[in-house]
């Protein structure tokens, strides 16, 4: 090892006596200044303007560092192309100068060589690591309490890689006697490692092989905070399967042996690289450590008890994929290593996650009509085929449309790309949305996997009075909410069943989460008035959404709760909206019904009522109660009498009645009934709920909707996978402070380096 280390210094000698290292070095400091103060003063430039602009500031240590155009991105982009310059005449140069005969001569050993040769080249990678390193520190003065953690892990990441680089360039350099020629095949090297991992990924066996070859986006986890033992021993076991090619060639040319037994001896070495690498990716072997102040590369508490909560027994998840559908790409075979990047963080507290994959045809209901129009004349099998031979899947096994029907119904699936989870004879989807996301978050998978072990909460829906229908797709209906399959948060992908009743033909059940009465349009019958209070006295939870003109039906429902609808309608002064497009905000008390929530009210986000009635409610009722949401009481006020709402304008009348002010159009009514909190919601508008509103951008009705929702369920469901609020919010740095940063980094100390290099390399000609 003593001979390994002089030969490292030695090395190092060399090295440092030519011009390269020191242009690479000063190149990289003045590239990582460039990268760094860019990137600082794009965020302080937001700071400054403040306001909306304040939310790209979250999470400022990773957008600085370890984002998409972060200073680690790249760095990473681009550090592939320093590494070679400096390995192509590691061994070369001792070719062309004849001193590799001398070492060969030697009683030195060849591993000794060549581990020299490799420590020269981490001392030299640690030397550029230490100038990121400096702003990485420089990140921890700028940024308000960062996030020291991914700045570790993110440096120890780039080592790794840059260690990994070297030992591919001192065996290409063992190659060939010409430096180009070695530099040229080092960046050869460097994309097929890159490359491989999108090649013949059809076919299993090589997918498997290439996956783990693959050098792609390996750094991706610790640059971001997450240590595992997979990326790490990748690393590793990549440099010492190089390491060990160069000994084996440079052992080669000091003995005389068979072509064959060379040849034997790189396949053993590649076998065994492989072996280990396998061994390294399997999820029970795998550690972990999560760096980040939030634990953000971590699934959430809520998510880990979920998986806790299924114990030991295997966890079958089975992806149906659709030939015909148009989300079949995302689940081709050629996609498999991404999906099972996206179960990672659930095998990494689950090891026994069985992923199957069943293709198939069948026509998916979104592309009847596109299908026919597209290739008139031909059935279903032919048009099947047409895309069996344009994607190149002869060789996996497709499933006619009555073959996967004896497996499973997808038809109320829709035919689409769908998961199935089956646990213990228990099964539940797990779908793909139409958003730009497409696969589930976290929030939706928890919720799935926690239907496998609990007994699920139901949502009734009344339906004698003709309510508003949570099956019909209209503007003012709740399919979209409670039913729509492609709609992230619709109640059914986050947990909830729901079901319809008829008070006038039955009782309510007993073991539901809620009851929703919305928007009656008929007085309700003595009997189903009497099975209404029967449920709130045995303390049921209620949510009661009302319309105005509807208050003569609900206001004799609500009035033993302390609520009722006030007389007239809302109306709201606006340039571009119509004045019964009530535009209400988010209380303390409607923002804690869910961390989610809290973002909304931070924002002023609104919450859209088209056409709503203010509430009033007394103090010392029954319940307790919460305005949830309230209207802006600048532009707001009640008006009594008719409204016409085409009318030139509608002005605020004293003398009609009319009342100005903010008001509360939802209220939260608690109570405890045989020691249990009853949950009670009573709303002025039932348009809130509605598919309109719910796809209404830039309104937060979508998410207020579910997690009203969810209150019922005693924050069951939705499955809560928030985290803490990011504390790296802010930069710590004025203009002044900024323009003083620049002059430093892209002024003073690349001319400090090279002007010391300059002296240094002079000095040494001079000697």
């Amino acid at each position: 090892m003593r001979t390994a280390f002089r030969i490292a210094r030695l090395e190092l000698n060399t090295l440092f006596y030519s011009p390269i290292a020191w242009f690479l070095a000063v190149v990289f400091l003045f590239q990582c200044g460039l990268e760094y103060t860019d990137h600082i003063s794009y965020f302080l430039t937001l700071q400054n303007l403040g306001g909306s602009y304040l939310e790209e500031l979250q999470f400022l240590t990773s957008g600085l560092f370890s984002g998409q155009f972060g200073l680690y991105s790249v760095i990473l982009s681009k550090v592939y192309l320093y590494l070679p310059l400096l390995t192509m005449g590691l061994i070369s140069r001792e070719v062309n100068s004849g001193t590799i005969k001398l070492l060969y001569s030697s009683p030195i050993r060849i591993r000794e060589i060549v581990f020299g040769k490799f420590m020269a080249m981490m001392a030299y990678n640690l030397l550029l690591i230490l100038i990121l390193a400096l702003f990485a520190i420089t990140g921890i003065f700028n940024i308000h309490v960062a996030d020291t953690g991914p700045l570790l892990s993110g440096l120890v990441g780039i080592y790794l890689l840059l260690c990994t680089y070297a030992a591919i360039g001192l065996f290409v350099s063992c190659l060939t006697s010409y430096q180009v020629v070695a530099a040229i095949s080092t960046l050869v090297i460097f994309a097929v490692l890159g490359y491989v991992g999108t090649i013949w990924q059809g076919v299993d066996f090589v997918r498997g092989l290439t996956y783990f070859l693959s050098i792609a986006g390996r750094t991706d986890h610790l640059i971001r905070g997450l240590y595992n033992t997979k990326d790490i021993l990748y690393f590793v076991i990549i440099t010492a399967m190089f390491l060990g090619f160069s000994v084996i060639r440079l052992q080669s040319g000091r003995e005389t042996r068979a072509a064959m037994a060379v040849a034997a001896r790189y396949a053993g070495v590649f076998v065994l690289a492989l072996v280990a690498g396998y061994i390294s990716s399997i999820p029970g072997f795998i550690g972990y450590y999560d760096a980040t102040a939030g634990k953000t590369q971590t699934l959430a508490p809520n998510t880990q008890r979920v998986i806790e909560a299924i114990g030991d027994e295997p966890l079958v998840v089975t992806s149906y994929i659709n030939l015909l559908d148009e989300r079949y790409w995302r689940g081709s075979p050629e996609k498999r290593n991404d999906d099972f990047d996206r179960w990672e963080p659930y095998l990494r507290f689950k090891p026994n996650i069985q992923l199957k994959y069943v293709y198939y045809y069948d026509t998916p209901f979104d592309v009847r009509v596109r299908f026919a129009q597209q290739y008139p004349g031909k059935n279903l099998k032919e048009i099947a085929n047409r895309f069996i031979s344009s994607f190149q899947e002869d060789n996996q096994t497709i499933l006619t449309p009555d073959e996967v029907r004896k497996i499973v119904n997808l038809r109320p699936e829709q035919n689409r790309y769908v998961m199935q989870l089956q646990f213990k004879g228990r099964s539940t989807f797990l779908r793909l949305f139409d958003d730009i996301q497409v696969f589930p978050n976290e929030e939706e998978t928890a919720a799935a996997l926690k239907r496998l072990t609990v007994k699920l909460p139901k949502i009734v829906f009344e339906q004698g009075e003709y309510e508003r229908s949570i099956d019909k797709a209209g503007d003012r209906d709740y399919r979209q909410l409670t039913s729509d399959i492609t709609f992230r948060y619709a109640l059914v992908n986050q947990g909830f069943d729901m079901d319809t009743i008829s008070l006038n033909d039955r009782e309510i059940p007993r073991d539901i989460a809620a009851l929703v009465i919305a928007d009656p349009r008929t007085d309700f019958t003595p009997a189903a008035l009497a099975k209404i209070q029967k449920y709130i006295a045995a303390g049921g939870n209620l949510l009661i959404a009302g319309e105005p003109g509807k208050q003569e039906i609900i206001n004799p429902l609500i009035q033993p709760l302390g609520v009722q609808l006030m007389p007239g309608m809302l109306v709201e002064k606006s340039k571009d909206l119509p004045p019964d497009m009530i535009k209400t905000y988010l209380t303390t008390a409607g923002a804690g019904l869910s961390n989610d929530l809290r973002p909304l009210m931070k924002d002023r986000t609104v919450i859209t009522m088209p056409g709503a009635a203010g509430l009033t409610y007394i103090d010392n009722g029954p319940f307790t109660i919460q305005p949830l949401l309230m209207t802006d009481g600048n532009d707001t006020w009640n008006k009594h009498g008719k409204v016409v709402l085409d009318s030139a304008d509608i002005a605020y009348s004293a003398a009609a009645g009319d009342e100005h002010g903010s008001m509360p159009t939802a209220l939260a009514l608690t109570r405890t009934v045989n020691g249990r909190q009853q949950r009670i919601v009573v709303t002025g508008d039932a348009d809130f709920l509605s598919t309109a509103e719910v796809k209404r951008r830039g309104t937060g009705n979508f998410l207020f909707d579910t997690e009203l929702i969810g209150w019922f369920t005693y924050s069951e469901f939705p499955v809560d996978a928030s985290r803490p609020d990011p504390k790296d919010t802010s930069v710590n740095l004025t203009r002044p402070e900024m323009k003083v940063l620049n002059v430093i980094y892209l002024g003073i100390l690349p001319g400090l380096l090279l002007l010391f290099a300059a002296i240094f390399l002079i000095r040494r000609k001079r000697k």
